[in-house]
């Protein structure tokens, strides 16, 4: 099923950033007009401030991958176009300022900068300033009227007619969606700094991909319904979107995930839209988040037909619902779990404790561990403090190699100090280090995969199995190699990763692919 790509070697490809360039008469530049970025209710010229929605819009046009200026008149306020000026430099934007005498002037040299065939070139203003509204409707742009203050845009009659500013990348995939039949809108949301991650990197574009994807911001400051009409697919990260773990008082001790408001608004709304295809469906991420269900899907490796002479497995593991447990020892004995041992929280992410862990070294300090229960007791690898992760993207799968938590013998003569007691941290923060080695680098790669006898071949297997058993497009799991037994044991997994490690040359057009690989797939089981 995986196209097996190595951490180190690079496909030449086409760079995703060019992914379009709004050819075939989609849009080729979008030029704002002051009138819709300042602040229309202040008349001091001594202040400057952003208008309602302006912030949001400048966060999606930065990586948006289409050509955006700012315009502003001569004789503005030096207040004001200090401010101007700084949103041109911190969003590397372009500069046009016009003059009432000479339109023409300024027209010519937005559609010299931004020529592309018969790309379309927006330009947006506010319903009470004309600006370069008549010259530019004469050139060919398409005006796109903002109302400021609740009046009645429509009076224009030269443009398109949006009631905010938050309107405006929508409008923009409508317009690219046209320009060619085949284009695919999927709607994306995710928290801020995790989708900054992602369009930085030109994940996201607002023009066409080389694949015919259009990624547009969903947003809650506009009827979810209505967006999510315009889309063919949404992509989300719902683990970031849990409000709690709500527990059974059931005997097999199941859980259900509590989304926030806005997330089951979210899935309200694509209940009610039968060809909505989710990358990927809320059920079928539970399994990521509870920490018991993915060792036990773990579990099913040991069926995994495979020609490696290495086994791949979970590590061996205890659910613990109580410390103080006096028969604990000889639970952890009969589940194979030796000390040192790793001890994490049953829910694996969106609440606050979800990370916080410890490693133990004495059966005697369980009693009062200030992990959160239910607890998992995970096997400790001896792994040479040398950590794998890999990505599946569709029928990609890359993986990086990562410095890791030392071998039990380092942390034991670390933790002799203290009097062997529990070592206590945040894996997303920081993990238990060996202060003596020294970080490896990309130079050091070949001598490891030597040292550790990485079983590319097996990891496919399991990714198969992985990606068939949890049905999912995205997600993530860590490997390590244990030490003399050469085992590959699956420590984590997760959803919808970052994957940074990967080039972006190689990461991107396998996330486009993915996504719209799905999405056939979907339709072709639907129909």
């Amino acid at each position: 099923m995986f196209a097996k790509e190595e951490e180190h070697s690079i496909i030449q490809r086409e760079n995703p950033m060019s992914g379009g360039g709004g050819g075939g008469g989609g849009v080729g530049g979008i030029l704002l007009d002051s009138s819709v970025i300042l602040d229309s209710t202040s008349n001091d010229n001594e202040t400057a401030s952003l208008g309602t929605g302006a912030d949001y819009l400048f966060r999606k046009l930065r990586h948006s991958n289409i050509p955006t200026g700012i315009s502003y008149p001569v004789g503005l306020s030096e207040a004001k176009v200090s401010l101007l000026e700084k949103l041109i430099c911190a969003y590397s934007f372009e500069r046009f300022i016009y003059n009432p005498s000479s339109l023409n002037d300024t027209v010519n040299a937005v559609s010299l900068a931004w020529e592309n065939n018969d790309a379309i070139i927006l330009h947006v203003v506010s319903n009470y300033n004309e600006g370069l509204v008549p010259i530019a409707f004469n050139s060919g742009w398409m005006n796109v009227v903002v109302s400021v203050d609740g009046d009645d845009a429509s009076k224009n009659p030269t443009g398109i007619f949006i009631e905010k500013l938050e309107e405006l990348p929508l409008t923009i995939c409508e317009l690219n969606r046209k320009s060619r039949g085949d284009n695919l809108v999927v709607g994306y949301i995710m928290k801020p700094n995790r989708e900054e991650d992602f369009a930085k990197r030109g994940a996201f574009p607002l023009n066409p991909t080389q694949n015919g994807l259009i990624f547009l911001p969903l947003t809650f400051d506009l009827p979810i319904l209505t967006q999510l009409k315009k889309v063919d697919i949404v992509i989300h990260k719902a683990t970031d979107e849990i409000s709690s773990i709500e527990r059974s008082n059931s005997c097999d001790c199941s859980s259900k995930i509590i989304y926030t408001k806005r997330m089951l608004e979210l899935q309200r709304c694509i209940g009610e839209l039968s060809d909505c295809c989710v990358i990927d469906p809320f059920d079928n991420i539970f399994p990521i988040v509870d920490r018991l269900r993915i060792q036990e899907v773990l579990l099913g490796l040991e069926d995994l037909k495979t020609e490696s002479q290495c086994k791949i497995r979970g590590p061996y593991f205890l659910k613990v619902d109580n410390f103080e447990d006096l028969k604990l020892e000889q639970r952890l004995h009969r589940a194979k779990l030796t000390l040192p041992s790793i001890v994490k929280p049953q829910v694996a992410c969106g609440v606050a404790d979800a990370h916080s862990m410890a490693i133990v070294f004495k059966a005697a300090d369980f009693t009062g561990l200030s992990v959160p229960l239910p607890a998992i007791v995970q096997e400790y690898v001896d792994h040479s403090s040398t950590l794998f992760k890999f990505y599946v993207l569709g029928e990609k799968l890359f993986y990086a190699v990562k410095n890791s938590t030392p071998n039990a013998d380092v942390l034991k003569n670390s933790s002799e100090k203290n009097g062997f007691k529990p070592l206590l941290f945040d894996s997303l923060k920081s993990l238990p280090t060996d202060g003596n080695k020294k970080p490896s680098g990309i130079e050091d790669y070949h001598k490891l995969k030597e040292q550790l006898d990485l079983d590319i071949a097996l990891v496919t297997d399991a990714a198969n199995y992985l990606q068939r058993v949890l049905d999912l497009t995205i997600f993530g799991f860590d490997v390590v190699i244990q030490e003399g037994t050469q085992d590959h044991v699956i420590v984590d997994v997760n959803y919808l990763p970052s994957f940074k490690e990967v080039p972006n040359e190689t990461a991107i057009p396998a996330f486009w692919n993915a996504i719209k690989m799905k999405y056939h797939s979907k339709k072709a089981e639907n129909s």
